[in-house]
């Protein structure tokens, strides 16, 4: 069927019985990517398929990371650049209607990671079956990325599955798994690894009968009077999340569907024109860059052995516990030192809460707890290759404990703090090892944040540090170098934000109104409830810590509510009263005047120490600062990180308002070192380098 063209990305294959197997193996690359070129040989394909018309065809992945990792958005990137995304866009919906056009029935076999483009390639399939495995992930990613689905996937999975279950997928861009796939309707069967491709001709030959009751529900949510209700009801859901001007392609791909008729073409003009105006946006460049960024991240451990299979904890509380319990989960084996019995088991009920959260099965959750052991006396320090030390802030605990254990590690053994805010030059001085001690600096609550500073200093082994990169991204964890100065990266920029969020507190600006304030420029979470959440204990610790160097005091009030046992959220009582985990927010008198530089009191200190960390080599690039803060302080993503930030707003302009609060408010305001940097006046959309080619 097809003698005389040759393709690099693609195999075929037809059987005795007139079944075309497609098998899509992108050249010189790991994954699936869905490029031009790919979709430039589907096309010549699909116009053979078209022609010849076999008695069914089969489109599957030859890769073993899975079917699809969605489009390269590198070349997304550069169409953007070239003011080509809708050409381009139309062109990939122009191959995926053909596909969704063939006189003969269509099956995708799945397996593994199925993203965005893939999935909207098995979309334009009549069926689709997946490998019923844990591995096994579909999903329509792109609105992380400050798009949405382009390729159809807006016309056609809420025609498949019914709107009410398809906007969410769509929304969230949380992946699916098979079993939930299946449920939703998403694929029509489940299959064994070994049987995938088999069962997928049997059900070429006999399709699967879809419920009347899903069709029904299908039909009924995407006519021209569900969508003007239900459109309605989905934006106030949305905007109850997130915010139009910060992130505008949710709000964008419900409109999409509430003015896509019934006609695909229509819908998939709509899709089309609406993606080409997002990709325009600073938020799509920013959230764009922040994906590559990610990668950047996890590729820092990659071509590295960790050496490590036994980890040993020391220190049951918050941090450690949640190490160790996530260590655990990740596969490897931990013991969990701390003092008596009594401090390791809220560790232990800990984890494996987390482990019937996460895994499901209760044979996986013992196997996890079997990995995570309690060991009072400290015996598994000379099994390990890795003791994480997560003991309470103060350096002379710190250093009699190392005097303890450390004489008997093994020859290679790395030993990690958890400190979140001391030197390690100053930790380092009285180890016998010191190349082998670095800062393993874990955020709370570890299960969540995905972020580890992996902490230098001046006498650290170079391999030392690759091994525990390597560590990290083991244990799926995004792993940032830092420099060991006070606060090292993130604490150092966030505690000038707090700090001047507790002062404006105790000057008597409400505390809601200091979180609305921060939410409306993007942050995730007020500085007064975050706070709470840390724990003023914390705040105050690392404060004390970090105020000296950062030439700031500790503001009046916080040494009150600590006397008085009100630490926030874990107390019930801090700033907030906080009831079922929730804060309970006063209500803000309504004749109350916000004072109109209180976002430039709080983010721009951070901006100030940002840049100040550049200018002190803290990370190796602004790329990596820009990374580190997002991910470790949820600054807005949709502004591309402080440095970003700074230069989208211009340094100049951020520069001479950071003059003007010095002047009003006082010095702790002053413009630090690195306000002169070049770089900072870049301006547009710098791709970041990346080992990834697509979502």
């Amino acid at each position: 069927m097809f003698e005389g063209l040759r393709f690099n990305h693609w195999k075929t294959s037809e059987s005795e019985d007139g079944i075309v197997t497609l098998t899509l193996d992108r050249a010189n690359s790991s994954v699936n990517a869905i490029s031009r070129a790919v979709l430039d040989e589907l096309e010549q394909i699909v116009e053979r398929l078209a022609i010849e018309k076999p008695a069914g065809v089969v489109i599957h992945s030859a890769k073993a990371s899975g079917f699809a990792v969605g489009a390269d958005i590198k070349e997304f990137v550069e169409y953007a650049k070239h003011d080509t995304v809708l050409e381009n866009i139309e062109h990939g919906q122009r191959v995926y209607e053909a596909l969704a056009r063939l006189p003969c029935p269509t099956v995708a076999a799945v397996h593994g990671a199925c993203m965005g483009g893939g999935t909207e390639l098995i979309l334009a399939c009549r069926q689709r079956i997946a490998v019923d495995d844990e591995k096994t992930r579909i999903a329509l990613p792109e609105v992380m990325l400050g798009i949405h689905p382009g390729w159809g996937g807006t016309a056609r999975l809420p025609r498949l599955i019914g709107a009410t279950e398809a906007l969410p997928v769509m929304l969230t861009g949380k992946a699916l798994s098979a079993k939930r796939a299946l449920g939703l309707g998403v694929v029509d069967r489940l299959a064994r690894p070994d049987e995938l491709l088999s069962e997928a001709r049997l059900l070429l030959r006999r399709p699967a009968t879809r419920p009347f009751a899903r069709r029904a529900r299908a039909w009924a949510t995407n006519t021209w009077l569900a969508r003007q209700i239900l459109a309605p009801i989905v934006l106030k859901q949305t905007a109850a999340k997130v915010r139009k001007e910060h992130y505008p392609a949710p709000f964008a791909m419900i409109e999409v569907w509430k003015r896509g008729g019934s006609g695909i073409s229509q819908r998939l003009k709509l899709e089309a024109r609406s993606v080409a105006k997002l990709a325009t946006t600073p938020t799509a460049q920013n959230l764009i860059r922040i994906f590559f960024l990610q990668e950047r991240l996890k590729g820092q451990g990659a071509g590295a052995d960790a050496q490590i299979r036994h980890v040993h904890v020391v220190g049951a509380g918050v941090m450690g516990g949640d190490i160790a319990a996530w260590a655990a989960f990740k596969g490897f084996e931990v013991t969990l030192q701390d003092r008596e019995m009594k401090f390791i088991q809220p560790a232990l009920d800990r984890a494996r809460t987390l482990y019937e959260k996460k895994l499901k099965s209760a044979d996986k959750v013992e196997a996890a707890m079997q990995r995570l052991r309690a060991d009072v006396d400290g015996s598994g320090v000379e099994a390990a290759d890795l003791a994480i030390e997560a003991i309470y802030e103060n350096a002379e605990a710190k250093e009699a404990l190392y005097a303890t254990i450390e004489p008997q590690f093994q020859a290679d053994e790395i030993l990690a703090s958890n400190t979140s805010s001391i030197p390690l030059d100053e930790l380092r001085k009285n180890l016998a090892a010191p190349q082998r001690f670095l800062g393993l600096h874990f955020f709370n609550p570890v299960a969540q944040m995905p972020l580890v500073e992996v902490v230098r200093h001046d006498r650290l082994d170079p391999l030392i540090e690759k091994r525990a990169l390597a560590f990290c991204k083991a244990i799926g964890k995004l792993p940032v170098a830092v420099k060991g100065t006070p606060g090292f990266l993130v604490n150092r920029i966030l505690m000038p934000y707090l700090l001047e969020a507790l002062r404006l507190y105790s000057e008597g600006v409400p505390g809601p109104v200091l979180d609305r304030v921060a939410k409306k420029f993007g942050m995730p979470m007020g500085p007064i409830e975050l706070a709470d959440t840390v724990g003023l204990d914390v705040c105050a610790s690392v404060g004390r810590e970090l105020a000296p160097f950062l030439g700031l005091e500790l503001p009046p009030g916080l040494d009150d509510k600590l006397e008085a046992g009100k630490r926030g959220k874990k107390d019930g009582q801090g700033l907030y009263v906080w009831q079922d985990g929730k804060p309970q927010k006063p209500e803000v008198p309504q004749d109350y005047v916000t004072p109109p530089d209180l976002a430039d009191r709080m983010i721009l200190p951070m901006v100030n120490e940002a840049i100040a960390c550049l200018a002190d080599g803290v990370v190796d690039d602004a790329d990596l600062l820009d990374a580190g803060v997002i991910f470790g302080t949820g600054f807005a993503p949709f502004r591309g990180g402080p440095i970003q930030y700074t230069r989208s707003e211009g340094a100049d302009k951020l520069k001479a308002r950071l003059e003007e609060l010095a002047q009003r408010h006082g010095d702790r305001f002053k413009p630090k070192k690195g306000w002169d940097d070049p770089t900072l006046a870049q301006g547009g959309f710098e791709l970041p380098a990346s080992p990834s080619h697509s979502t």
